[in-house]
């Protein structure tokens, strides 16, 4: 009796997130976008390295001295850094998003994603607040170990907190449902980059570049949003289904289960596995891809993108300067198309169910990038644009169907821990894809092809690296029944009168329709906003490219 009243347990406790009869599911998506739109601006830190490369000399890097060590240039105060040192940053980010999600995804279903989330919200704020510190005192670990590390853990901890929750709530959808949170992590970076560079450009004075005082700034705005989202989470009551809904018997389908798997012998299964090398593999490609989207359609089409008939070598610097805009242009429609097929892949794998969605995903994607070097031969960029941008849609939607996937595997009772484990997949991918593009490129390069070639062979190897995810796909089979979870006897939940009674509460028609519609409205307004006017500035930009 004592332990149950112990409380100041409660406030963040999982048992203080239980919703009442009168909640709207409607209500989690966007506390769950309001975190995901802040975290997702790790797409975007790019706009930060050519300001950070000259923090010490503003106006033009001062480099420092040749022969000073690397763990010298660590904590070097009088030059400035190499781009190359800061990207280090961004590869930070997706390694200890992986390795966190693993780590504490267990943590999180005991915890709930209350907790979780404010959690991740100190981290991803703080880490911002510590690399703010790191550039107003020059120091190169403080960045790595502000953003890259601490900023990684809260990358992780955000980016699983609402999968199961939403999951939970939205059986029927389950595919819409994880597919509109994680939309708003491929759309972060469309809301954080114009605002980080109107930041910094706001900030900006002849001694000082404006990125210690945007970090302050985005770090304040963050928490707010990310303590919002936080606080908003509720979990579903035991019993609770939506209203009139019915699961589908087990036999519609196979690949659908009912029944719950352990989260530490799911990760023995070789469904897990499968799935796992199938996302780390959809993932491998298109990170790639992303990762040189820019420098890689200035250099395949060069002087083509402005009318001149001319390799990009030859160029001039007002030339480059011109396409490399055009090629803005190209990497924002990449983050629409990112976004886009988060949603629409995601929500269309509740019909076409999660293997087929990934057999598509494998199958097209294969064309496409075998097909990349012809597009580009055509001499005009719109089919190559077009197949980027399918490709970097089934990117996207990769990450938003794997959850349902899961839970369609393993059930729900677990998946947000199990899904955590499933993304050392990407910290693994986000090593791979990159290394792979940049390599290759370099290579071919050393070997005397011009520039516009120089990806021709990529290009088919990734197409290779799709047609192992897809045997890896075909070889996913409905995971044994030695494997579930004992059933909970009729008897065990009799004994528990009050949560039969929230749940049979819970599934009448009044049930949702005792929270304000205004209140509803607000929510959705509060991240829809801000992702509308991200979506908008990303469509202007990429207009230059389309004409």
């Amino acid at each position: 009796m004592s332990a149950t009243i112990a409380a100041p347990a409660g406030f963040f406790s999982r048992e203080r997130t239980v919703a009442a009869p009168s909640f709207n599911r409607w209500l989690v998506p966007p506390a769950a976008l309001a975190i995901h739109l802040c975290i997702g601006m790790a797409y975007g830190f790019s706009v930060f390295w050519l300001p950070l490369s000259r923090a010490v000399g503003v106006t033009q890097p001062l480099a420092c001295p040749a022969e000073m060590s690397f763990v010298a240039t660590l904590f070097a105060s009088g030059c400035d850094w190499k781009i190359s040192q800061l990207g280090w940053m961004y590869t930070l980010f997706f390694v200890l998003l992986g390795c966190s999600a693993a780590i504490w995804g267990g943590w999180l279903e005991r915890a709930g994603p209350r907790k979780a989330g404010l959690v991740s919200a100190a981290c991803w704020c703080g880490g911002l607040l510590i690399s703010a510190l790191g550039v107003y005192l020059h120091q190169l670990w403080m960045l790595w170990l502000g953003s890259g590390v601490i900023g990684g853990i809260g990358l992780g901890l955000g980016y699983i907190s609402p999968v199961s929750t939403l999951i939970k709530w939205f059986p029927d959808r389950r595919g819409m449902a994880t597919g509109m949170a994680i939309m708003g992590f491929g759309g972060g970076a469309m809301i954080g980059a114009p605002l980080a560079d109107w930041l910094m450009r706001h900030f900006a004075t002849p001694t000082s570049v404006g990125v210690w005082q945007t970090f302050v700034a985005m770090a304040a705005i963050y928490a707010v949003f990310m303590v919002g989202g936080a606080l908003g989470y509720r979990v579903p009551r035991e019993g609770w289904k939506p209203t009139g809904w019915i699961p589908p018997a087990a036999a519609k389908s196979a690949m659908v289960s009912s029944n719950n798997v352990d989260l530490n012998v799911a990760s023995k299964t070789p469904q897990f596995w499968l799935i796992w090398a199938s996302l780390c593999l959809n993932v491998s490609a298109g990170i790639g891809v992303i990762g040189m989207a820019s420098p890689m359609l200035q250099e395949v089409f060069g002087g083509k993108l402005i009318g001149l008939d001319v390799p990009f070598g030859s160029l001039d610097t007002a030339q480059k300067a011109q396409i490399a805009a055009i090629a803005a242009g190209f990497t924002g429609l990449l983050s629409l198309c990112n976004i886009g097929g988060r949603f629409a892949w995601a929500t269309s794998s509740d019909r076409l169910g999660r293997k087929l969605t990934f057999a598509i995903f494998f199958t097209l994607g294969f064309f496409l990038y075998a097909a990349a070097p012809t597009l580009a031969g055509f001499g005009t960029t719109l089919f190559f644009v077009l197949a980027m941008g399918v490709i970097i849609s089934m990117y996207g939607g990769g990450f938003a169907t794997v959850p349902a996937y899961l839970a369609d595997m393993f059930g729900t009772k677990y998946v947000g821990a199990i899904h955590g484990r499933l993304l050392t997949a990407w910290a693994t991918a986000g090593i791979l894809g990159p290394v792979l593009v940049n390599y290759l490129r370099e290579h071919q390069l050393a070997s005397g092809l011009p520039q516009a070639q120089a990806y021709n062979q990529t290009m088919y190897i990734l197409a290779g690296l799709l047609v192992l995810g897809m045997i890896c796909n075909l070889l996913v089979r409905p995971v044994a029944a030695r494997h579930h979870m004992a059933e909970e006897k009729p008897a065990a939940v009799a004994a528990r009168p009050v949560a039969a009674a929230a749940a049979s509460a819970g599934d009448t028609p009044t049930a949702e329709a005792t929270t304000s519609p205004v209140l509803v409205g607000l929510a959705w307004a509060a991240v829809g906003i801000p992702l509308a006017a991200g979506v908008l500035i990303t469509v202007q930009k990429a207009v230059i490219l389309l004409h």
